[in-house]
């Protein structure tokens, strides 16, 4: 009972810690190595996992076109929207990024609402008013001189956590694309092999992120890029926890949830990370919190709740 539910909380709870453990990394090294280490790490964990569940490492029962959407989820969301969230960790930190990330539902829903046929009533319209209205309220303040509101926060991080929201809410859509295409490919696949779908379809989106990750890397440096990931052991451990927490278990039971519980309810519960954040930043990290910004936090998410009355 409420397993779904459960699960979806214990997902906002793993995203907190990956983003804390994320915005550590990149700011002590860099968040391109960062997140290249990260996925490929990740999709180690989820080989094996296959490989120890089903018998084998690579996603059984697929077809091409389950392999293009969740490639394509892979490209946009894994690969554009982190490399924007990872770089706004170090500009404007994860609580502010994690914010933004609140974008991701209203993103999905214009796009499933174009290209899936999905209906977008008056309450979702509202809710993408009232989600922006909380990111408002926590990013924008008075200047003292002049006394006119403006944004409180370096305006490229803005973009790039923007970016990162708009990236996530489009892997979404490609990856409920992908998922309808693997679940008919697996229709008379053993119970053991549906069952471990989400893991195999997100592992699909690990395989193209590691690769185009590889070659940026390659592009930028190569191993002098990576080498202090490995030098710098707190960074190193900063980065297994933050793989564990997120694309290994944060991604994989993202998609468990969505199919124990209703699609409204996950993502809701799911995009609590803006207001559980706001303790660790406040006990770990000893940043100052202001009234407007935690009421921002409650108001965003207020806003992607009302995407699913």
């Amino acid at each position: 009972m409420f397993t779904g539910e459960l699960i979806s909380i214990a997902v906002s709870i793993s995203w907190t810690i990956c983003a804390l453990c994320m915005e550590y990394a990149s700011k002590r090294i860099s968040s391109l190595p960062v997140n290249w280490i990260r996925i490929t790490l990740s999709l180690l964990m989820t080989a094996i996992l296959l490989l120890v569940v089903t018998g084998s490492a690579i996603p059984l029962y697929t077809d091409s076109y389950t392999w293009l959407w969740m490639s394509l989820s892979g490209l946009i969301g894994f690969v554009f929207g982190d490399i924007c969230l990872y770089s706004a960790y170090v500009i404007i930190g994860s609580r502010f990024s994690q914010l933004f990330m609140t974008l991701a539902p209203p993103v999905a829903a214009i796009l499933a609402f174009f290209s899936l046929n999905e209906k977008m009533g008056f309450s979702a319209i509202l809710g993408m008013l009232v989600t922006m209205a909380g990111i408002a309220m926590s990013i924008l303040g008075k200047d003292r001189e002049s006394h006119k509101v403006k944004i409180k926060l370096p305006l490229k991080g803005v973009l790039l956590a923007i970016g990162a929201g708009v990236g996530q809410g489009t892997g979404i859509v490609l990856s409920k694309i992908g998922m309808e295409y693997y679940t008919a490919a697996a229709a008379n696949a053993p119970e053991i092999v549906k069952s471990m779908i989400p893991f195999s379809a997100s592992g699909i989106r690990m395989v193209i992120a590691t690769v185009v990750f590889g070659i940026i890397v390659a592009l930028h440096g190569g191993i002098k890029q990576t080498k202090p990931a490995f030098t710098d052991k707190k960074a190193a451990l900063s980065i297994f926890l933050g793989t564990i927490f997120g694309p290994f278990v944060g991604v994989g039971f993202s998609l468990v949830a969505v199919q124990m519980t209703s699609s409204g309810v996950a993502s809701t519960l799911m995009a609590l990370s803006p207001i559980i954040i706001l303790l660790p930043a406040w006990l770990w990290q000893k940043q100052k919190i202001t009234k407007f910004e935690i009421a921002g936090a409650i108001t965003s998410v207020i806003g992607v709740a009302m995407f699913f009355l």
